[in-house]
């Protein structure tokens, strides 16, 4: 059954049988690979799940802020340009707080 491995030099992880004669990332020796609790790689692969979402929102929050520019440039009334501004800025926040939870996710080995 294959198993989720860890480097302990340098974090890479791997899928297999069995650890690699050598990390592919850093060249640590197969004695520098752990491998993970079922429950570790199960905190691992949700992981990626929820990075490739946050991933997806930004890609989406940007595609909301060229149309909010988009919009602003038109400047129709007031009331429409308040939206377009609130929009951009709001997506503004919304990009950094995934970007900072996929930090905390790489920080935490869970890339």
């Amino acid at each position: 059954m294959k198993k989720l491995w860890k480097c302990g030099v340098c974090g890479y992880k791997m899928e297999g049988l069995e650890a690699p004669e050598n990390c592919p990332k850093c060249g640590a020796p197969r004695e520098q690979f752990a491998a993970l609790s079922d429950e570790e790689a199960k905190k691992v692969y949700d992981s990626y799940v929820t990075n490739d979402i946050h991933m997806e929102v930004i890609g989406l929050a940007e595609k909301i802020v060229h149309l909010s520019r988009k919009g602003a440039e038109i400047n129709l009334d007031p009331g429409c340009l308040h939206i377009f501004q609130k929009a951009e800025a709001d997506c503004y926040v919304i990009k950094e707080m995934c970007k900072a939870e996929i930090a905390g996710h790489i920080s935490k080995g869970k890339w």
